[in-house]
């Protein structure tokens, strides 16, 4: 449901959500609250209002073998491309869901900072298009509201910088998961000559790969399977704007040779198409893996590496950025009381040490979480480090490398399955559940890799 420049007038963004359930009723109040959107909660389709404006969630936890149904209720009330939110991770489920009109499907509560991120990338193309005043997303997406000292940010800060007004020069956003890679590809948009044009996101690994292609470039009707209408590609959408491809080192080799074309003629074609259009978009592309690695092992074409990589931008790890991590620390308490309304507690010495010395795995978005956590755990209080929850992993090594050598905690003694199954597990928390990317590390297939991880489920062990 991406929103172009000039579609939408909402002075406050309205957050629509379906209820076929009543689990999670408790977190749509606070995530319309955080996202700073109204919210309007209803049992059928056909109540709710202004939805063709509205973020739509088709909220179906508890009731996942129904959401099919749900959807096609939801598209008969005249509401396209809702999100689906269950509580299952079932990948069958959300590909049917998608392929069926949903623009996303998220299992809660494992993917509550996915759904909150992209709902954030989609209120933002509706800030922007408030007319008169000043702009509400140049305001929010400003450098300055990206914080750091450290000589390093402060280098990628200023290349980022000189490349804003070089409105088609194509970007390439290195580092790693957390470090903020979306706020600087937010900040080049919205501060250059397309600040007023919409800003699409797309998460290449959040995105079935069968499905990826049809987002990018569109399908006209009949195309494939369940393609009852002709759809634009995200390309058309943001015609004007800027698209931004998040973790391109998901997309498959075989999408990557169309995208290097339309990066060379900026024309699409939609899938069963015959007809190719013409689009002014900049293609700002954002990685967490070493895509020369990649390369080697024939995962990514070189020729598109140098084709996005016109101006490089690194981002270094918050390990790397020295006192930057207690500056970070005292702005998201400051930030984050505010948005509570809470008085801004005090951070002790012990819990200073705390983050000084925690490896930080998670970058920047591990820190905001954990300051949030503490701020609410220590209920009006000091904050000590039992409220920062790190745990164990605050005393180990940082691993090196851009995303290091993984040295999971494997149990010991355990039959072969288990220890693969553990292995499989350990690598999809490192990467933060992109499980494409665990898949490719461990080198296995995808579907391979769901197997491994049900595998506890299906013998009843639980490992």
């Amino acid at each position: 449901m991406p929103t172009c420049h000039g579609e939408s007038r909402l002075l406050t963004p309205q957050l629509t959500i379906i209820e076929c359930s009543d689990s999670f009723s408790e977190l749509w109040p606070q995530l319309a609250e955080r996202l700073g959107a109204t919210l309007e909660r209803v049992k059928e389709p056909m109540q709710a209002t202004r939805a063709r404006d509205a973020l739509v969630i088709l909220a179906c936890a508890g009731v996942e073998t129904e959401s099919i149904e749900h959807l096609h209720r939801v598209h008969r009330a005249g509401i396209d491309a809702p999100i689906v939110v269950g509580a299952e991770q079932d990948h069958r489920l959300a590909v049917q869901l998608m392929r069926r009109g949903a623009s996303a499907y998220y299992a809660l509560p494992a993917d509550l900072d996915r759904l909150e991120r992209e709902l954030e990338e989609r209120i933002s193309p509706l800030r922007a298009a408030i007319p008169d005043g000043p702009s509400v997303a140049t305001a929010t997406f400003d450098f300055s509201a990206i914080v750091g000292e450290h000589a390093t940010i402060r280098a990628a800060l200023d290349m980022a910088a000189r490349v804003i007004p070089g409105g088609r020069a194509t970007v390439l956003i290195l580092g790693d998961t957390g470090t903020g890679k979306e706020l600087i590809a937010q900040a080049i948009h919205y501060n250059g000559p397309r600040g007023k044009q919409p800003f699409v996101t797309v998460n290449c690994s959040a995105i079935p790969q069968a499905l990826l292609e049809s987002e990018l470039f569109g399908h006209e009707k009949g195309a494939f399977t369940d393609a009852r209408a002709s759809k634009p590609g995200l390309f058309e959408v943001a015609d004007g704007g800027t698209v931004f491809l998040d973790e391109i080192s998901a997309m498959p080799v075989e999408l990557q040779g169309k995208l290097l074309r339309f990066l060379e003629t900026r024309e699409v074609r939609r899938l069963g198409g015959l007809r190719t259009t013409e689009v002014d978009v900049r293609i700002l592309a954002a990685a967490n893996v070493d895509l020369h690695e990649l390369i080697s092992a024939g995962g990514f074409r070189e020729d598109l590496y140098y084709r996005l990589a016109v101006i490089p931008i690194e981002l270094p790890p918050l390990r790397d950025r020295g006192s930057d991590v207690l500056l970070l620390a005292r702005h998201f308490l400051s930030q984050i009381s505010a948005g509570y309304e809470m008085e801004e507690p005090e951070l002790t010495r012990a819990a200073l040490t705390a983050v000084e010395e925690h490896p930080w795995p998670g970058n920047v978005r591990e820190l905001r979480n954990a300051i949030e956590r503490a701020l609410l755990l220590a209920d009006g209080g000091a904050i000590r480090p039992e409220h920062l929850a790190l745990g164990p992993a605050a005393t180990r090594a940082p691993t090196s490398g851009r995303d290091g050598d993984i040295e999971p905690l494997l149990p010991f003694p355990a039959t072969l399955d288990q220890l693969e199954r553990a292995a499989a597990a350990a690598m999809v928390e490192h990467f933060r559940g992109n499980k494409s990317e665990a898949a490719r590390r461990l080198g296995i297939t995808r579907s391979r890799l769901y197997r491994i991880l049900r595998r506890g489920d299906d013998d009843g062990t639980g490992n």
